[in-house]
């Protein structure tokens, strides 16, 4: 069993964190809601939360992930904060790094982070990377931005004083994986693996059987939308409509035959399907998202009042 000091490493293989999203408020609203849902999320026994990356003003999304995990584990009591996914071919990884590392040094053991390569073409827009570059860009800057944050790096990035205390522990990171090939590339590199919140059980199982067959050591981290009582049926549908209008097919070609909804009646009901999927998954480690497109943060928050009951059956 994972000790609870394990726990409290980000990403560590065993924990359940949740994903924040921004509603659809004025900039100023949203920052605020997100930082109180964050403060909650903590507050209910949440080991961590993750936030992700799409830009222009994209529905659910803010800009800067690192950035906006500052504003969360400021309000946090405990646990910790994990920009995941990022968007490595957005910019030269040594930025990348120098940010996480200095977001690290603010907030010692309680940042974690993921990458991915991206699938939306305005994000490379703004950033004036060629689309069709961004898988090659993924590959050549994962290695260097992993090593780097384990305090290995032989450019002059390396003396940076936030890198350079990573060679001590380094930072806890995984991957957004959606093949064979990417989970043995991460298991490489020792980084846990992250799978989309619509793949079915059985591609997730797959993915993981071939991590472990790899050798990775990491967290296999499920992400699956939980519902505690009656689902939000109506917003569910708008949310895969939103979804259909811009996932590649490759990833389409992963999701289940429905939205991968867990719902229970009780929080002990809910928690029980979710560890079925996990056990069927063969993952150890679970990312909740309870926002949907179109709740209200009232909506959400009566979630989250319901998880200390959820979290204590599921760990049990």
């Amino acid at each position: 069993m994972t000790s609870s000091t394990e726990l409290n490493t980000p990403l560590a293989p065993g924990s359940i964190s949740v994903r924040l999203y921004p509603h659809d408020l004025p900039a100023i609203d949203q920052v605020r809601v997100i930082r109180e849902q964050a403060a909650l999320a903590a507050d209910v026994g949440f080991d961590g939360v993750m936030v992700s990356e799409h830009h222009a003003d994209f529905p659910g999304y803010l800009p800067n992930p690192i950035q906006l995990a500052g504003f969360l584990a400021d309000h946090m009591s405990r646990g910790w904060v994990a920009p995941c996914p990022l968007l490595l071919p957005l910019k030269p990884y040594a930025l990348i790094v120098e940010d996480l590392a200095w977001l690290e040094a603010a907030y010692p053991g309680r940042v974690g982070a993921g990458f991915a390569a991206g699938a939306l073409p305005v994000d490379f827009e703004l950033a004036e990377v060629p689309f069709d570059e961004i898988v090659a860009r993924f590959k050549e800057a994962l290695p260097k931005t992993v090593g780097a944050l384990r305090g290995e790096d032989p450019t002059p990035l390396g003396a940076d004083r936030a890198v350079r205390r990573l060679a001590d522990s380094g930072l806890p990171m995984c991957a957004a994986t959606q093949s064979v090939a990417a989970v043995r590339r991460a298991a490489r590199l020792d980084l846990g693996v992250l799978y989309d919140s619509l793949q079915g059980a059985e591609v997730s199982k797959k993915l993981s059987d071939a991590y472990d067959e790899a050798g990775g050591t990491g967290a296999k981290i499920l992400i699956r939308r939980v519902w505690i009582g009656d689902p939000p049926t109506g917003e569910m549908a708008a949310q895969m409509d939103h979804y259909r209008s811009y996932a590649p097919d490759r990833a389409i070609a992963n999701w289940g035959d429905d939205d991968q909804l867990i719902v229970g009646a009780t929080p002990a009901e809910a928690a029980g399907a979710l560890r079925q999927m996990l056990d069927d998954s063969n993952c150890d480690t679970v990312n909740v998202r309870i926002h949907v497109k179109g709740l209200t943060p009232d909506q959400v928050g009566a979630q989250m009042e319901r998880y200390p009951e959820f979290l204590a059956e599921f760990r049990r």
